[in-house]
């Protein structure tokens, strides 16, 4: 992570608190290694500056991608991602500040100025990728 940090307002000073999507973000969650690849693929893709990734260190090893917010319901994602923040779901994402102590929950990619949310076409397009290997 070269770039600038940027923190939103939904970005906590410390520790890590849970955010409404649908509000602050929509969010995509993608589990395990193929998540990691996508934000891996994204983030090359991006220069390391693919916007607000968060990674869940314990259980399935989530992978959070958060888009603007209103944005997730826009296209028909494959069926592993899951989606939050669509009009008729209301759920909560963790957030981890962006230093100090906030296991379990990561930043992969920092939101910035040039990339305060994940670009959604981005994400599908790394999406893409991964599913051709």
């Amino acid at each position: 992570m070269t770039q600038e940090i940027h923190r939103p307002d939904w970005v906590p000073f410390s520790g890590h608190q849970l955010r409404m999507s649908g509000i602050h973000f929509d969010a995509l969650r993608i589990q395990g290694i193929r998540g990691e690849e996508v934000a891996a693929r994204l983030g090359r893709a991006t220069e390391d500056d693919a916007g607000p990734i968060v990674w869940q260190g314990t259980g399935m090893r989530w992978m959070y991608f958060l888009l603007p917010p209103r944005t997730a319901g826009d296209r028909a994602w494959p069926l592993d991602v899951e989606r939050f923040g669509t009009r008729h779901q209301v759920s909560y994402v963790g957030v981890p500040a962006l230093n100090g102590h906030t296991w379990p929950l990561m930043w992969q990619s920092w939101p910035t100025p040039t990339a305060p949310f994940v670009d959604a076409d981005r994400l599908w397009s790394a999406l893409g990728r991964v599913d051709r290997l």
